[in-house]
């Protein structure tokens, strides 16, 4: 066991639970977190945030299970015991079997591009209930773009939508009904609609494609 508060965040997202997959923990290089998962993706994003995974486990046989395990619920059997072991202050080691952070599953999601026509040309990531987009567009994917806080966007979406939005700091920015864009919490560019639907008005989904660029 050693001292210390840790910082460990489980994430259970796990179609092939009972499968092939693995069960993982790992630390990462930044922060000294750790992260507990399935190996299906999940955990690379955040794990690469904080500069990839310097130490990983598979927990699948981990000490701290519980029994018997069952073959869909491994988040209560599997995950959620060793998070908490890690929570409170056991070493990673001691939760599974090591492995290599080379071996753990990666994921790969679009990257912003910019067109012929010099249009930033971006991916839906996920949309809220709200219908608020976010985007696969991070704060310096920005330069050179010419997208400029207080201007107008022209977006180009599928089936043939156009629309002008503003580049606001916040929804009340704009007037109700109106369209902007701006940037989350995590920093990444998202599309909204001050009290309306972003995802409705321009038929967006998850992977949707999306360009934009400045107006004069």
């Amino acid at each position: 066991m050693t001292l210390g508060t840790p910082r460990v965040h489980l994430a259970v997202v796990d179609p092939e639970v009972g499968a092939q997959r693995r069960a993982v923990a790992l630390r990462t290089a930044e922060d000294d977190r750790l992260l507990v998962g399935p190996d299906n993706g999940l955990l690379a994003l955040a794990a690469a945030r904080f500069g990839g995974a310097v130490e990983a486990v598979e927990i699948g046989r981990s000490p701290w299970r519980l029994e018997p395990v069952s073959h869909t619920f491994h988040g209560r059997d599997i995950f959620a015991p060793v998070a908490a072991y890690l929570a409170n202050g056991w070493a990673l080691a001691e939760a599974g079997e090591p492995l290599a952070p080379g071996e753990l599953a990666g994921i790969e999601l679009p990257k912003p591009r910019r067109g012929e026509d010099g249009a930033l040309i971006a991916h839906v990531l996920s949309v809220d209930r709200f219908g608020n987009a976010a985007l696969n567009v991070g704060h310096d994917d920005l330069a050179d773009t010419g997208l400029r806080l207080g201007h107008p966007v022209l977006i180009e979406a599928g089936a043939g939508r156009r629309r002008r939005a503003q580049y606001a700091v916040t929804f009340a920015d704009v007037a109700p009904g109106e369209l902007l864009v701006y940037e989350d919490a995590w920093r990444m560019l998202a599309v909204a609609v001050n009290r309306g639907n972003a995802a409705r008005e321009l038929a967006l989904r998850p992977d949707s494609e999306l360009r934009l660029r400045p107006e004069p």
